[in-house]
């Protein structure tokens, strides 16, 4: 049976620092320029999570999205939104706060979530601002 991609856009506010905590503030600004603000900065993520699985012919669909909505929603979004990743986010501490590094740690926080639906996770895709985006496509990616 061929596999379909469903995808769930949900959305985000955050403020990070972009810094590595054994350099000083010069060799922070040198790497990270102004993303490396003492004073943090913030954006307006959207961050698109893609499923992939069979249609099931009783329901007609991969999966529920609401059910989806509700997995990304409670292990990721009500963590993230509107706080600073640097320093209120569990599944962030300790690591650099990029777009790379960040879908990364949400994959890790719904992998479990959708592979217990009986669908794969396919992709993370963060969209930082209007010109960047990072997608993820777990370890095991064949690009």
């Amino acid at each position: 049976m061929s596999k379909v991609f469903l995808t769930r856009r949900e959305r985000f506010n955050a403020a990070h620092r972009m810094f590595h905590e054994g350099w000083t503030d010069d060799e922070n600004m040198q790497v990270y320029g102004k993303c490396s603000n003492p004073n943090w900065h913030g954006h307006n993520y959207n961050l698109f999570v893609t499923v992939k699985g069979s249609v099931k012919p009783d329901i007609g669909y991969v999966v529920n999205l609401k059910t989806i909505s509700k997995i990304i929603n409670e292990n990721v979004i009500d963590k993230l939104d509107h706080k600073n990743i640097n320093i209120e986010v569990d599944f962030m501490k300790d690591v650099i706060p990029s777009a790379e590094n960040l879908a990364i740690a949400i994959w890790e926080q719904l992998e479990p979530h959708i592979i217990a639906l009986g669908v794969e996770l396919h992709c993370v895709k963060i969209e930082e601002t209007e010109n960047n985006y990072v997608e993820y496509f777990g370890i095991n990616d064949e690009i």
